[in-house]
């Protein structure tokens, strides 16, 4: 342990993968335990996407990949950003990575300086505050309520911006909470940042498809602040491709040639076969998202429902991605046996060991008042999922 760097042992594990992990170990014991604490589709990869993969492995797609990405790729993700977002970004100026969190990390290893300062809402996804952590960078955090869904607004970044701002990390759709920002609230903030021309926005809409409000609002539409907007997005979510691992940033062009830079370092680049899949995903029949948001529609109403009817739960409705985040403190200071509830990891532990439902608490995500739930799982795991979770916190006393 003392042989470690410093970098590494400031570094705090993902708690969503430490929950997925004690999860499966229950479940290798034979336990019957309702997993709703992974944030993947439980679909397959649509069959169109895998063929394309299938294709590239006989066409002996096997050399090493371009590091930014196939040029048909990074002209697909080009060509998508205007179609969809009416954003403008060259080819060039898209860097694809194993994955949004490579993407992110690149992102902010390339960006943030030592004590650079990155406005960071809470709840947030685990991994943003570890990678301002490894960059040298201070997180600001600031706290969304959940009257408001979990969003910040554009006075609580403005009360928080001095002169080392650097970034503003923004996730719409998020995780953990689902929140959706308007294209009203969005054009509040951008009057904000119109006045603090050196604070980037990181823009995190893997989510994009998932959004039960209609059309995504990206804040890269917006006009005065576009050339200091950097979009993350990949093809996890809405394709149902967690595996293959394909994420990108479409940035200012100076930020793409520094992402390629470290990129070439790090990783060279994604999988050959892996890319091929994505420009299928992207370019292909599309009806295979919206399959899956009228399932992920369908859940989100079923879960809210059900979560509802537990005395002492808190419930703010997502508007999109597919995880719910209630509140529980209620239920801390409650015993249950020698078993006492202090916090939302006491309140998880107990939900697994004792209900056999793996969720992930509120701590991870900057708000330990919470935990999260997600519903990308079946009907019927919901309804005993819930089902669970009622009977065993009703021993809570």
């Amino acid at each position: 342990m003392e042989f470690l760097s410093s970098r590494i042992k400031n570094m705090t594990p993902s708690a969503t993968v430490a929950m997925n992990a004690a999860t499966t170990e229950l479940k290798s014991k034979g336990i019957d335990v309702i997993n709703l604490s992974v944030g993947e589709p439980d679909f397959f990869t649509p069959d169109h996407i895998k063929d394309a993969a299938k294709k590239a492995i006989d066409n002996n797609k096997s050399f090493y990949p371009p590091v930014p990405g196939f040029p048909e790729l990074r002209k697909t993700i080009s060509e998508k950003l205007k179609r969809e977002n009416n954003l403008d970004y060259a080819p060039d100026q898209i860097v694809v990575s194993v994955g949004v969190k490579n993407a992110l990390a690149n992102v902010i290893l390339c960006l943030i300086d030592k004590n650079d300062e990155v406005i960071v809402p809470a709840p947030f996804w685990v991994t943003y505050t570890e990678l301002v952590k490894l960059a040298e960078g201070k997180n600001v955090i600031i706290n969304g309520e959940l009257k408001n869904k979990f969003k910040v607004t554009a006075s609580q970044i403005e009360e928080v911006i001095t002169p080392k701002t650097k970034a503003l990390l923004l996730c719409s759709p998020s995780n953990p909470a689902g929140s959706v920002y308007t294209k009203d609230e969005l054009a509040s903030i951008v009057k904000v940042l119109e006045k603090h021309p050196q604070v980037f926005v990181i823009a995190d809409e893997i989510y994009e498809h998932i959004n039960f409000m209609g059309k995504h609002e990206s804040i890269g539409q917006f006009e005065s602040i576009k050339d200091r907007v950097i979009i993350l997005n990949g093809v996890s979510k809405a394709y149902a491709m967690t595996g293959y691992r394909i994420g990108y940033s479409a940035s200012p062009g100076w930020l793409a040639k520094a992402c390629v830079k470290l990129q070439g370092q790090l990783i060279t680049g994604p999988a050959t076969i892996a890319q091929s899949a994505a420009i299928e995903a992207m370019n292909g029949d599309q009806s295979c998202v919206k399959d899956m948001l009228k399932a992920f529609i369908r859940r989100k109403n079923l879960i809210v429902e059900l979560l509802k009817g537990i005395p002492g739960f808190e419930v703010a409705e997502p508007d999109g991605a597919f995880y719910v985040f209630p509140r529980i403190d209620s239920y801390f200071g409650k015993s249950s046996g020698n078993r006492k509830i202090n916090s939302s990891n006491d309140f998880c532990l107990y939900l697994l060991e004792e209900g056999h439902v793996g969720t992930v608490p509120g701590e991870a995500f900057g708000d330990p008042t919470c935990f999260r739930i997600s519903f990308a799982t079946s009907d019927d795991n919901i309804r005993e999922a819930v089902k669970r979770m009622k009977t065993v916190l009703a021993n809570l006393k």
